[in-house]
């Protein structure tokens, strides 16, 4: 048996730089397997697909060495590592989304603030609606969540004139625009912030972070912006809050997602929702396919690849 093939969700002769080797297989989440999942030493999951597609394989890949995400995120994967043998290295994909994702929440906050969405119903009947509305210039932004997708929306948000911008990380430190403060202060933040943009990754620690308590902790008429995971919100509470009219919401992801038709949270008042394209942009794909040559060349080269999540079997589980 050999055991040296590489699943791909992109087609592999449209990736250039592939490193020769591999058995590389296509697999983008189809009814059939390319090959024997036992013989998948490099699984590449498949990118916007439903979880259970993704993990389905993975109880099957007794040779897999390293499992990738082309997502910013693992959650969704996490439930089928538990099959794999020990010493398997999970990898995200740091580098790949940060410029979309920054990019569309400057969108969202400058849409939620600027009423851009009250223009659209207007420009639909014809209408010409006037008024005045908050600039995002001297507003204080907190963004909760400071990784490399956090620091990619700061990027942004520079030339905008801000008052202040904080950042709230899971631990303490120091960077070259100022300090990253834990999440245990992260009470005393709230109230002075305009707008809070979650970026984190959705684990134990921050499934329904932001909760009634988080929700009043906010200034009266603050945006709330969700880049991150639908489950970091306590949608009831959330909804609780939408429907007083003390803050609004902008959210590329929700809890459930899809969100349902009938959802109330569609219909809240204050809320602008985009149906999580934070990261599917023409940015994709490129940064995607360097971020495969580049972990698959190290993995040949029998190095340590980067990006590495958690390993299993180490108790990071």
């Amino acid at each position: 048996m050999n055991a040296a093939d590489v699943w791909l969700p992109i087609p592999p002769d449209e990736i250039e730089g592939l490193p020769e080797g591999p058995h590389y297989r296509f697999w983008d989440g189809g009814e059939e397997f390319p090959a024997d999942p036992a013989d998948c030493v490099f699984y590449v999951v498949p990118y916007m697909r439903p979880a259970e597609v993704g993990v389905r394989p993975m109880p099957l890949m007794r040779s897999v060495r390293v499992v990738q995400t082309l997502s910013a995120g693992t959650d969704h994967v996490e439930p089928g590592l538990r099959h794999l043998p020990a010493g398997v290295r999970l990898c995200n994909a740091r580098g790949v989304h940060e410029a979309s994702t920054a990019e569309l929440t400057l969108t969202l906050i400058l849409a939620s603030l600027r009423g851009i969405p009250d223009f659209v119903r207007a420009q639909d009947k014809g209408e010409w609606r006037g008024g005045f509305r908050p600039a995002l210039a001297d507003k204080n932004v907190l963004i909760v969540g400071y990784g490399s997708i956090g620091a990619a929306i700061e990027d942004r948000l520079v030339p905008f004139e801000l008052a202040r911008v904080a950042r709230v990380a899971r631990s303490a430190r120091t960077t070259e625009r100022g300090p990253v403060h834990p999440l245990a202060e992260l009470p005393a933040l709230l109230p002075e912030a305009d707008v809070v943009v979650l970026s984190t990754p959705l684990t134990e620690t921050t499934r329904h972070l932001v909760d009634a308590g988080f929700l009043a902790r906010m200034k009266d008429g603050a945006l709330l912006v969700n880049v991150a995971r639908g489950g970091v919100v306590d949608t009831k509470a959330l909804l609780t809050e939408l429907e007083s009219g003390r803050i609004t919401a902008a959210l590329d992801v929700t809890d459930p997602e899809p969100l349902p038709s009938e959802h109330p949270l569609w219909r809240a008042p204050g809320v602008l929702i985009s149906p999580h394209v934070g990261g599917p942009t023409s940015a994709f794909r490129p940064r995607a396919e360097r971020l495969l040559v580049d972990q698959l060349r190290r993995h040949l080269n029998q190095e340590e690849p980067g990006n590495v999540v958690l390993v299993t079997g180490s108790g990071d589980l």
